[in-house]
């Protein structure tokens, strides 16, 4: 599942779970750039659940968007990773330090600091 909600106040939700194929990764990444047009500033809230490694399509439809996302990438100037996996958070905000103008910090799952972290 890849699911991105519009909020207010220039702000996504983005829930990841489970094992994404390449029909899913594709609508994804069309629907963050479709609901991410016209946002300045913005934040990002992206809870992983129960993640599981994409199907290599998958990975492969995302590099071929590559280009796109990073041009999007520059709409946001926070991110807040929610994950149980340690893994999973750590290279999140290592991503965060390869990603110029972006801070990226990892929460876990359960703690709602995340949030609030982003509105500060």
């Amino acid at each position: 599942m890849f699911v991105v909600e519009k909020m207010p106040d220039n702000h996504l939700q983005i829930s990841l779970s489970g094992r994404l194929n390449k029909k899913r990764m594709e609508q994804g990444l069309d629907d963050l750039k479709e609901k991410s047009t016209g946002i300045k500033h913005g934040t990002v809230l992206c809870e992983v659940i129960e993640f599981k490694f994409p199907e290599p399509r998958a990975i492969l439809a995302e590099l071929m968007r590559m280009p796109s996302l990073l041009g999007l990438i520059r709409r946001f100037d926070r991110a807040a990773v929610l994950a149980d996996q340690r893994w999973i958070q750590r290279l999140s905000e290592f991503e965060g330090m390869l990603i110029p103008g972006l801070e990226v910090k990892a929460f876990d799952r359960a703690d709602r600091a995340a949030e609030l972290w982003l509105k500060r």
